[in-house]
């Protein structure tokens, strides 16, 4: 399967239960995080879903992540649940599918989508062929009708872009390339409130082929100078800072190692073998950051491996 199919797939690579650094999963809850603010967990293992974070302001809420058509709809209905106030924005982290697919339900339901200026650009990289790809397995974007992705109606450069209203400030981030090229982070300073997309997740669910490896501790590290007490990530239970700290560690981790192993002279058949038809990686990962490891991680050492050998991002060769 091309690495196009993967990003696609990537829920399957992951449908195996694994703890995580502060309890384990709950898909298809709401929480409340803080007075105003909840997380929902998304469904990663049978449908594919991203998290939600719903912020309530003064007159209207702010839902981090669009996800795919079918969160999309499950997040509207449980927004009704917590508070009567319509959505106004919705924030794409990135531009991959289970964050971003959903824009159209979101806009159709009279919400304005918005995004760093990088997932824009990300879309006309990557897009038709994922969406189209898409099609073929997922009905909920099937249904959708459009040959493509709906980009953010609303897109800036400007980091920290502002959303106040005099009861709740929302600062969104962009720290650099890590997942992708358009990270977007969410920032309640009051309520010391980090929601981070991809760029940190609480578990398996890290997909690395459009990311940049070598870069990807510098970005959490920006990240960790907020003052921070709850980290809301995209996939994976709510966790603390060191949801931030593992995963930057796991990143660490894994270039070094595999720096280390081409150093010794070993190629990529060293490193990632077949055992019937899935692939595994003879890299061992330290006990640190078990909770990172997963089915995907022969892919992220084979992106590790190409980004070492040729130097530049692995999101930039060929995929």
């Amino acid at each position: 399967m091309k690495r196009l199919s993967l990003v696609l797939a990537f829920a399957a690579l992951t449908a195996i239960s694994f703890f995580a650094t502060r309890g384990t999963a709950q898909p298809n809850t709401v929480r409340q995080i803080a007075p105003g603010v909840w997380f929902r967990e998304g469904d990663i293992e049978h449908l594919g879903h991203c998290n939600n974070v719903i912020i309530e302001m003064k007159d209207y809420l702010i839902v981090v992540d669009a996800n795919f058509p079918s969160g999309a709809r499950a997040t509207i209905e449980d927004a009704k649940k917590v508070s009567p106030k319509p959505v106004k924005y919705v924030f794409d982290t990135h531009h991959h599918g289970d964050h971003l697919y959903g824009n159209v339900v979101w806009t159709r339901a009279g919400a304005t989508t918005l995004a760093f200026s990088g997932v824009a650009d990300e879309l006309k990289r990557y897009e038709p062929a994922r969406w189209q790809e898409a099609v073929k397995s997922r009905e909920d974007v099937r249904e959708l009708k459009p040959d493509a992705p709906e980009p953010p109606k609303e897109t800036f450069s400007d980091s920290p872009h502002v959303i106040e209203d005099g009861t709740r400030r929302v600062e969104l981030y962009f720290f650099g390339w890590a997942h992708t090229r358009g990270d977007g982070f969410v920032y309640l300073p009051k309520e010391k409130v980090l929601c981070t997309g991809d760029a940190v997740v609480n578990g398996p669910y890290n997909y690395t082929a459009d990311g940049n490896i070598g870069n990807w501790p510098k970005v959490i590290e920006k990240a960790q100078k907020l003052a921070v007490e709850h980290v809301l990530p995209g996939h994976g239970p709510a966790g603390g800072v060191e949801m931030m700290a593992n995963q930057r560690l796991f990143f660490i981790e894994l270039h070094n190692r595999v720096a280390a192993a081409v150093k010794r002279g070993k190629k990529i058949e060293d490193l990632v073998k077949k055992e019937g038809d899935r692939e595994v990686s003879t890299i061992v990962m330290p006990s640190t950051v078990r909770t990172w490891v997963g089915p995907s991680l022969a892919a992220e050492v084979h992106d590790a491996y190409r980004e070492i050998i040729e130097k530049k991002p692995v999101g930039d060769l060929p995929h």
